[in-house]
């Protein structure tokens, strides 16, 4: 899998402090300054560095703003809470209060929308924030696997698309919940959303399927 940022070139190594320096002064110019008016030499003298150390990581802004929107949520941890229900309910809160952060909707709302025309844009979005987040499918997979609440795989394929699936499923519930509609996710909508996720429409108890305040509005 493709790194976050751009491998360094040949020379002194990369300071990791300059590169947390740089990710959280975009940050704070996306949230003041909107995408538009962003600019890397702004950046630089918000992290305090020289403008050459910043364009030696990163050719231009559409790669620093995709890598500082994903060290947003490589912040995201599946926590072990003892069953797959409530570790996706775990997790799930985790995103959707990342997503809630005033940074995380001007970052995340801007690549987006710069992506419709900018391919090269939209797979580094891919690449360094979808793909990477799949992990937490995996692993959450895996954990239920153990505890003997999912089935093991026997079509690697198919196991494949139900990741992206599952994915799928959970990123665009969570984000048109709370950067398009702007509805909390809170805790009851979390617990609603995680039973039709794992019960589907059909399988959901009768408490919930007619209860009238379960908000599974989306």
């Amino acid at each position: 899998m493709q790194s976050r940022t751009p491998v360094s070139r040949s020379g002194r190594p990369r300071s990791a402090t300059a590169d947390t320096a740089i990710l959280a002064a975009t940050r704070d110019a996306l949230v003041e300054l909107g995408w538009s008016k962003l600019t890397l030499g702004d950046v630089a003298t918000r992290a305090g560095v020289a403008k050459t150390t910043l364009y030696r990581r990163w050719p231009g802004k559409n790669e620093l703003v995709v890598d500082a929107v994903a060290a947003l949520f490589d912040e995201l941890k599946l926590p072990d809470r003892g069953s797959l229900v409530a570790d996706i309910e775990g997790v799930v809160l985790q995103f959707a209060a990342i997503l809630a952060r005033p940074e995380t909707k001007s970052g995340l709302m801007a690549v987006v929308a710069e992506s419709t025309h900018d391919d090269a844009l939209r797979e580094r979005i891919r690449v360094s924030i979808v793909d990477r987040q799949k992990r937490l499918v995996l692993e959450g997979r895996t954990r239920a696997q153990a505890r003997g609440e999912l089935p093991r795989e026997t079509d690697l394929a198919e196991a494949a698309r139900m990741v992206d699936l599952i994915f799928d499923m959970v990123a665009g519930a969570v984000v048109h919940r709370t950067l398009v509609s702007g509805n909390p996710a809170d805790e009851g909508w979390v617990r609603s959303f995680t039973q039709v996720l794992l019960l589907g429409l059909t399988g959901l108890p009768p408490s919930v399927e007619s209860a009238p305040d379960s908000d599974l509005r989306f």
